[in-house]
């Protein structure tokens, strides 16, 4: 299951491993990784079992599994196609959600005192290999927390204060401030969330971009967007359906949200006004007359 389990709320604790697989927020009882290079990462654990690890709350850096020995050291260079890191690989491809599930550690001042704790669905924005601490490649991924999602307490935060309380009216802490004022998040891919319709489409496509023919090859898989010929929602109204979705780069994505490509009714392709080539097709997609003339007819062309 990809996303929320129904009836979990962020912050539930389980004592156990074994109770928060039952509960299906982390299935497994020892790997650190739940989820296939197909269907993506359900979820992961951050319970120190990684030096290279680093929790900043709302931001986790990852390290991927394998090549440790049974001390927790680093004895081999880790693999992107492991099935827990190439798992991930699509999450970050696919713009799936994942669940993060903190176990108790003393690596981190997120991490909870005892147990196991869901804290909430985050997203895999980038990955990359690196030297580890132990010397050995070591492929990490880093996560970043829905807007939804709340920030976890810090231990200091959850413990209680001792000593007098403060004066009536006084301050409790001084602003924290920041030392990095700004945090700039870059990356080569939009932050676009996928669905079974999306993912679909660009199979059957096999990533190749409709429009201009473009196959993005990353490391680990391919890269490419589902996009809403006829959008979505309000006041557009379009359906969320195969028929209405294109198999797109993310520069073609942007041109045909924003109007200056449009599409013919015999599918020929209209870049700032000018006809080009017709657009790429596959038998098993049927596309949508009127979603066309829909999109065409909102920039007028």
């Amino acid at each position: 299951m990809i996303g929320d389990v129904p009836n979990v709320q962020v912050g539930q604790e389980y004592s156990t491993r074994k109770l928060a697989a039952a509960a299906g927020v982390h299935r497994p009882f020892q790997a650190g990784i739940c989820g296939t290079q197909k269907g993506g990462a359900e979820s992961i654990v951050v319970s120190g079992g990684y030096k290279d690890d680093q929790d900043f709350g709302d931001v986790i850096v990852y390290t991927g599994h394998g090549g440790r020995d049974a001390s927790g050291n680093q004895v081999s260079d880790q693999v992107l196609d492991d099935s827990g890191n190439a798992a991930l690989v699509t999450s970050h491809l696919e713009g799936l959600p994942v669940r993060v599930v903190r176990g108790a550690h003393k690596g981190s001042p997120y991490a909870p005192l005892k147990g196991y704790r869901y804290d909430g669905l985050y997203r895999v924005t980038s990955y990359g290999s690196t030297q580890g601490i132990d010397g050995y490649l070591i492929w990490q991924f880093r996560l970043e927390a829905y807007e939804e999602t709340p920030l976890p307490q810090t231990l200091q935060q959850a413990l209680p204060i001792v000593g007098p309380a403060p004066a009536a009216g006084s301050q409790t802490q001084p602003p924290a401030g920041s030392e990095i004022p700004e945090r700039v998040t870059t990356s080569v891919q939009r932050i676009v969330r996928s669905s079974a319709v999306k993912r679909q489409v660009k199979e059957w496509h096999e990533h190749v971009c409709q429009i201009c023919g473009l196959t993005v090859e990353l490391p680990g898989g391919k890269y490419s967007e589902g996009a809403h010929i006829q959008a979505l929602g309000s006041p557009h109204s379009g359906p969320d359906t195969t028929d209405n979705v294109l198999c797109l780069c993310p520069t073609c994505h942007v041109l045909l949200d924003g109007g200056a490509i449009v599409l013919a009714d015999d599918l020929t392709i209209i870049r700032d006004g000018k006809a080009g080539a017709k657009l790429r097709t596959s038998p098993k997609h049927v596309i949508n007359p009127v979603c066309i003339a829909l999109h065409r007819e909102r920039w007028r062309q």
